[in-house]
């Protein structure tokens, strides 16, 4: 099994086909988005496939460690920035081509006017240790 980040861009991906913006959908059109993920994560779950997921809030903070004894650095948020991240799903799968396959499906989520996002996700595996050989 391999562990693989599935990250929804609010902005900053490619544009989806169905490209209105969440904040412009009716409260239904976004309950039916919502529900979509839910149950996608269910089927999931039932698989054995689901780790996690998250819906993300807008606002957000970049923090940089700034020396011993000094409190760290912040700055933001950053409402305006290109690159947004609207949630993310954990998956455990058995092959690469297999996560392909669900992002392909997370991808078909409703959005404007009931119709499939086909949004970008970025899929990214997590890493793991390198194999190490003892003699």
């Amino acid at each position: 099994m391999a562990k693989y980040l599935m990250l929804k861009h609010y902005r900053g991906a490619p544009a989806s086909v169905n490209d209105a913006p969440m904040d412009q959908w009716t409260p239904e059109e976004i309950s039916a988005h919502v529900q979509y993920m839910n149950d996608f994560a269910a089927r999931l779950e039932a698989t054995g496939e689901y780790v996690d997921s998250q819906a993300l809030a807008f606002e957000g903070q970049w923090v940089r460690y700034d020396g011993e004894g000094r409190p760290p650095v912040t700055d933001g948020p950053f409402a305006e920035t290109k690159d947004l991240i609207a949630g993310f799903m954990v998956i455990d799968v058995d092959s690469h081509e297999r996560a392909v396959e669900l992002a392909g499906e997370l991808s078909a989520a409703p959005g404007a006017g009931g119709k499939p996002i086909h949004e970008w996700l970025e899929l990214r595996p997590f890493l793991t240790a390198p194999t190490t050989v003892t003699e």
